[in-house]
């Protein structure tokens, strides 16, 4: 069964927020990657955005935050209402699939579904209601 999370964007703020969110919380952060870090990251992006934040999750509950730094570069760029996502993790390839038609139909699809550059399969749309989402199957979870 897929698990839905909440996915940020903030204005280059995501390590002081997640910092500020992990003092509330508690855990660990199950993953910090930097945009210099990521692959093709380095050549991609501005000299003055690559220690941002591309990717970070703080597990809370049996749910997990995650967030970006909205750069330009990415195609995001910050402005109020486009500063989240919903973020749908999957179980099978199959079922990623089967979301991502049915949500992305009458929407706008900005990333088709695919194999990303860091080993998941990935897609994100906007649906026909406004609302911006994620789908995702990582082959290489536990399940």
């Amino acid at each position: 069964m897929a698990t839905i999370n909440p996915y940020l964007n903030l204005p280059g703020t995501t390590e002081e927020a997640f910092n500020f969110y992990k003092s509330v919380f508690g855990g660990e952060f199950l993953a910090v990657i930097r945009f210099k870090d990521s692959p093709g990251g380095s050549e991609n992006v501005a000299e003055a955005d690559k220690d941002k934040l591309m990717h970070i999750a703080l597990p809370i509950g049996k749910n997990i935050l995650m967030a970006t730094d909205s750069i330009g570069e990415m195609g995001m760029g910050y402005k109020q209402g486009n500063n989240y996502h919903v973020s749908i993790n999957t179980d099978s390839k199959e079922e990623a699939e089967t979301i991502f038609a049915a949500l992305s139909a009458g929407g706008q699809v900005m990333v088709p579904l695919a194999m990303a550059e860091w080993g998941d399969l990935f897609g994100w749309f906007t649906d026909k209601f406004g609302i911006s989402w994620m789908v995702s199957y990582s082959p290489n979870r536990p399940q």
